[in-house]
């Protein structure tokens, strides 16, 4: 009985950081989500850094628009077939390491994309880059689950969410400076180096959470739980401060396709098939759009196509700040969640008038309306894991939902480049208007409520 506490005890020695143990208790979890919302800003810059290039690489490699998707289609296949792995493998192997292990892949994969000969080689690459990207966000998340109690949690999640915003901000004038200045290849090598400066960071500072941390947010292991007999694994108690109502029965190891049998895990994963690939669609195309449809020059793009990501960076605070408000007016769980995403989704039809009026400068207001919408939307389903399910399931739960998300976005990147090339912009930008209401409707009718009490019943019966 007295050996696990010491094994526990020495695990954590082994995996705590010196200048993280000199801070006070109160600084711990900002720390951590400062380094998650860093390593979010360096992944949506590695990934906008072929969206910048876009107009450049076509040119140079004689790419069509169906050509394009099909390299955008290799990253999200290899994003897809790591979100099922990710998840999993970062419950296993920790958050620290893990994380660790996920940039490291991705920033190297970055770098090899200054390698491409043609189409082929540069989706190859891509691949290797979705492949280490996918891990991003279940890292993240469970940096937010082991931190923060629920009622920071949709601000947490906003913050380091807010990082895909910052680096989408960043990349437009950084990559245009570096391809006008060095060329498409060094605008590759430059972001991918970020990547290892932020590891060597993350290795000084980052610690899983420690046991006095655990302690002063009310989280018990599982050894000293006496609803729990198996084996030292921490969670948050169902407390009256609202810490976490996730808890409300003990973890257990599941395996990933029986959490798929459950109607939050399906029906959650769903609605991210037709949410999530509206924000791919601006990440990868907006560039060009502004190339093509709005005759931009390369100069052009770098001074403004940064601007729907700045507006898209509010909606990351201003999901959390609407789902927390309205939790404060007395709303239950499920209908602030619900409801906070359901008045961005609405917010994200603005990309139907975006494409259809003739000023370039309204259309990009437009847009960033409507990515800010996204983002709102994001921030808030970001804590729809954490509120139903024990911390160490989040990983595998967000995993498999981003494989929704991913499939969506492999099969709308094929289908946006056959219809341009064979039509307009205009039906592509009507589709991911509607897209969200689809999103929202899944939430409201498919999903149940969100609330884990209610859960428990439909857990045991995946287990």
């Amino acid at each position: 009985m007295g050996l696990k506490p010491r094994l526990s005890e020495a695990r954590f020695r082994l995996s705590t950081s010196p200048i993280a143990m000199t801070l006070p208790n109160s600084s711990w979890r900002w720390l951590m989500i400062a380094l998650a919302f860093l390593a979010t800003t360096i992944n949506y810059l590695d990934r906008q850094t072929l969206s910048v290039a876009a107009p450049v690489l076509i040119d140079h490699f004689g790419m069509s628009h169906a050509a394009y998707a099909r390299v955008v289609f290799a990253f999200m296949f290899a994003y897809t077939i790591a979100n099922g792995i990710s998840g999993p493998l970062l419950d296993r192997l920790g958050t620290r390491l893990g994380f660790a292990l996920t940039m490291a892949w991705w920033s190297a994969a970055s770098i090899l994309n200054a390698l491409a000969r043609g189409p082929r080689s540069l989706g190859a690459y891509q691949f290797l880059l979705g492949a280490g990207e996918a891990g991003n966000w279940p890292a993240c998340v469970k940096v937010v689950a082991e931190w923060f109690p629920v009622k920071e949690r949709a601000l947490a999640s906003g913050i380091f969410n807010s990082g895909s915003a910052a680096g989408a901000i960043l990349a437009p004038p950084l990559v245009v400076w570096i391809l006008l200045h060095h060329g498409w290849r060094q605008a590759f090598v430059w972001v991918g180096l970020a990547g290892f400066v932020w590891l060597f960071i993350w290795s000084l500072i980052y610690n899983d959470s420690p046991p006095q941390m655990r302690r002063a947010q009310g989280v018990v292991t599982a050894a000293s739980n006496p609803l729990s007999g198996g084996p030292t694994t921490p969670y948050p108690l169902l407390t009256k401060e609202g810490n976490s109502p996730s808890s409300a029965f003990p973890p257990t190891t599941v395996f990933p396709w029986r959490l798929f049998r459950t109607r939050f895990v399906w029906s959650f994963t769903l609605a991210k098939v037709f949410l999530d690939p509206v924000w791919y669609f601006y990440i990868f195309w907006f560039p060009e759009y502004l190339k093509r449809a709005r005759n931009f020059s390369m100069a052009s793009i770098g001074k403004y196509a940064w601007i729907p990501f700045l507006v898209a960076g509010l909606g990351n605070i201003l999901g959390g700040w609407v789902s927390g408000w309205l939790l404060k007016r007395g709303h239950s769980l499920n209908v602030a969640r619900k409801g906070g995403v359901t008045l961005f989704a609405i917010l994200m039809t603005s990309a139907i008038p975006a494409v259809l009026v003739r000023d370039a400068r309204t259309s990009i207001v437009l847009v960033s309306l409507a990515m800010l919408g996204y983002t709102g939307c994001g921030s808030i389903m970001l804590a729809y894991p954490a509120d139903v399910y024990p911390k160490n399931m989040v990983g595998s739960i967000w995993g498999l939902a981003s494989m929704g998300s991913g499939f969506g976005g492999m099969v709308f990147a094929l289908l946006t480049g056959v219809v341009i090339d064979h039509f307009s912009y205009l039906p592509v930008f009507v589709g991911f208007g509607v897209m969200p209401l689809i999103c929202t409707g899944i939430l409201w009718t498919l999903l149940g409520p969100i609330s884990p009490l209610s859960r428990e019943a439909e857990f045991s019966s995946a287990s």
